[in-house]
């Protein structure tokens, strides 16, 4: 059962969910304000108070909280010990820069103030100054009552135990594992009544860990900084995620909230949710991969099956380009339909279409099927004069691929291999190739058209000696 722990801290009573008690008792909990919100423990009832100046030639985006130019000192005395208070005011040092004066803890803090079409003072931006102060505040005033236990607050995560997610954890493995014949989507998306679509992340993430039909593969979480609306606390700490703006980071792929601080300590288990990934083209290759919990991305499969099936003797395979418009029409199929896409014979007998249509998936990865982390590696390994000691360098090279990436790199190689064994009817030797894939599945990390020139030569051979070693490298 869920234990409800409520402790007092001052006129506040914060409230924590757990399945033990997060803090001993007497701590401060990051929990639901219910007694006075802090910024009105700061300023009282009314909020913010801005001090108010009719200032002649101000700057247009600012109000009557400007004060024009005046001292440091001058700004303590107008603010008058007034908790909460705020004016703005100009460098008398450095004219044209200007300084938030903000009234909390009894003393005056000052900072330097920007404005881009929003304001701003550190990562955050804001539409208007009272919003800045209104944040600012409660930042002030969580940061001050509870810094001693933000600073331990990532020490005893719910991550692992996850407490409320154990509760579906046992319900959810079962349905899954029932499903394992069936697509990933279909079994989180298309079922009847499944309570899969209704889950956290974290209770995705549980339940998945523990299938049997998942591919394990590790993936970072892709998180961004989100704005939440209403009360929200973070998943790895359960505590409350403090602020008016970008209060905490979300994982666009699994939807996993955090505060930012926390993220850092996330392990790397982003199980994306199949509702996110709203294309197959142009999506990271490991996040299509765990979305639809397949080993290779379907559109590597599905067309590999296609070729394989009615285009190996094609003179020119790979080499011979398909219509440009009927190839981006398989690539809106696969967008929209995924593995229901039908590129069949009846729809388009060209093969060169289905291969033109996998090629474009591979340039138009975000990371390439050869990384980029590791692509100056196999640059230096192509260099390699001596033939054994090449191949052993480039073997050594592909053990840092991800495993989704390397799966996919072997399984492309497999196929190419075929592709060669009918050299006498497709005219396409493993040099060939080399040319065709080398710029398609391995760039370089900086954007210049002169080190791909340069390169080009080294990317061929790679991708010629994977596929006349396919099956010593892999």
């Amino acid at each position: 059962m869920l234990k409800n722990t409520s402790l007092q801290y001052g006129n506040h009573t914060c409230i924590s969910y757990s399945k033990r008690p997060l803090v001993p008792r007497g701590s401060f909990v990051l929990g639901r304000w219910r007694g006075a919100h802090p910024v009105r423990q700061v300023s009282g009832n009314k909020g913010p108070k801005v001090l108010e100046r009719q200032v002649e030639n101000r700057p247009k985006y600012y109000g009557r909280e400007f004060h024009g130019i005046i001292s440091r000192e001058k700004a303590d005395e107008l603010l008058g010990g007034v908790e909460g208070a705020y004016i703005l005011r100009e460098s008398q040092r450095q004219p044209g820069c200007y300084t938030l004066a903000l009234r909390f803890g009894n003393q005056t803090l000052n900072y330097r103030l920007f404005y881009d079409g929003k304001h701003f003072v550190g990562e955050k931006r804001f539409e208007s100054i009272h919003d800045l102060v209104t944040d600012g505040l409660i930042t002030l005033y969580i940061e001050t009552k509870a810094s001693e236990y933000i600073s331990k607050m990532t020490t005893n995560p719910i991550y692992e135990h996850i407490g409320y997610a154990t509760l579906l954890r046992e319900k959810v493995s079962r349905r899954l594992s029932r499903s394992k014949n069936e697509s990933r989507k279909a079994s989180v998306t298309n079922e009847e009544h499944t309570p899969v679509e209704k889950i956290s992340s974290l209770v995705r993430r549980a339940a998945l860990t523990h299938n049997d039909n998942h591919f394990n593969y590790e993936k970072t979480h892709n998180f961004k900084v989100h704005t939440f609306r209403g009360p929200h606390w973070c998943e790895y700490c359960a505590n409350f995620m403090w602020g008016l703006i970008a209060q905490g980071v979300r994982c666009s792929d699994c939807g996993l909230n955090v505060h930012k601080q926390c993220s850092k300590h996330v392990p790397n288990d982003c199980q994306p949710d199949l509702k996110r990934i709203k294309k197959v083209y142009c999506c990271d290759l490991t996040t299509l991969v765990k979305a639809h919990n397949t080993q290779r991305p379907m559109v590597v499969d599905i067309c590999i099956r296609e070729i394989e099936a009615r285009g190996l003797k094609s003179e020119g395979l790979y080499r011979v380009s398909g219509f440009t418009e009927h190839i981006e029409d398989v690539k809106m199929a696969f967008d929209r339909d995924g593995e229901k896409a039908d590129i069949s014979a009846n729809i388009y007998p060209d093969i060169n279409i289905i291969t033109g249509a996998l090629k474009l998936y591979f340039r138009d990865l975000p990371i390439p099927v050869i990384t980029y982390d590791t692509y100056s590696k196999f640059i230096e390994a192509a260099k390699i004069s001596n033939a054994d000691e090449r191949l052993e360098a480039v073997h050594e090279v592909l053990m840092l691929l991800p495993p989704a990436h390397y799966e996919t790199l072997r399984y492309l190689m497999i196929h190419l291999k075929k592709v060669t064994m009918n050299e006498k009817d497709n005219f396409m030797n493993a040099e060939n190739l080399g040319i065709v894939f080398g710029p398609t599945l391995m760039r370089p990390p900086e954007d210049s058209t002169l080190t791909t020139l340069h390169d080009m030569r080294y990317q061929k051979l790679i991708v010629q000696i994977l596929i006349e070693n396919e099956d010593v490298l892999f």
